[in-house]
């Protein structure tokens, strides 16, 4: 078993090596980093996070063709977008992600901004009244598929009560509530704190998290987002998950082999 110093030394290398704006171009990242408009980042990085599964360049480019479909305007697009606009995203498919989903996820944010006047506002909103993330996470998807929308849809939206790990929306909150000098993660959320976060638990970041003895649970579900979120506050209470790119660094880096 590794020792904590060393563990902790080893993830603040790899945060430093990973943390960059090198990071950018070949991460899902990049697809909100495309736009300045804090509306449209925030809605072109939902979009992103939501079909984070797999290979990272299938997704980034993907995820590119999603912004094609919107004309590069996508809070424009959720605000406004006609019978018949709607109708060009039934042609979209991602993996399990198709046209429909596409199309309800759209009518699903512009309900979110009309109600609440966008995403971040909705999050920020909530964790202000009950100073609890993921109590804030479920009510967001309870909010989100208020309105009509097709079943199959909700897949691609985790469920915390269901005890998934929610680890696309622990991304995405990630990227818009952190916050530091590395030009990574945009901090634009900033009534909530940092150390609210949760980790972003993909099947290769438990892996890892197990190999360095930040995990004990088998599944990767809530309890293990809890789990080695509560670990790695021990190095760092304010910013646990800025090792999220420690450990998909050691990843990359072969640390297991």
């Amino acid at each position: 078993m590794i020792e904590k110093e060393e563990l902790r030394d080893l993830l603040e290398h790899l945060h430093d090596k990973y943390n960059r704006p090198e990071f950018i171009e070949p991460d899902p990242i990049s697809i909100p980093h495309s736009f300045s408009d804090k509306a449209d980042r925030e809605i072109a990085g939902f979009l992103a996070a939501t079909i984070a599964w797999g290979n990272r360049k299938a997704i980034v480019k993907s995820a590119q063709r999603m912004m094609q479909y919107m004309d590069y305007a996508p809070s424009d697009f959720v605000k406004n977008a006609s019978a018949a606009d709607l109708a060009t995203l039934q042609t979209y498919v991602h993996r399990t992600f198709n046209g429909q989903d596409f199309t309800d996820f759209i009518l699903s944010i512009r309900h979110i901004t009309a109600r609440w006047g966008g995403i971040g506002d909705f999050f920020e909103t909530n964790y202000t009244q009950t100073q609890d993330l993921p109590l804030v996470m479920s009510l967001f998807r309870k909010e989100f598929f208020a309105c009509d929308h097709n079943p199959h849809c909700e897949k691609h939206l985790s469920s915390i009560e269901k005890g998934a790990a929610c680890k696309r929306i622990n991304m995405y909150l990630r990227w818009f509530v952190r916050h530091d000098d590395r030009g990574v993660d945009f901090g634009l959320w900033k009534t909530i704190p940092m150390s609210a976060l949760y980790l972003p638990l993909d099947v290769h970041v438990g892996n890892m998290g197990r190999a360095l003895g930040l995990l004990t649970r088998k599944q990767s579900d809530w309890k293990a987002t809890e789990e080695i979120t509560r670990s790695l506050r021990e190095f760092n209470a304010d910013d646990p998950v800025r090792y999220d790119y420690s450990l998909f660094g050691a990843g990359i880096d072969g640390y297991l082999k």
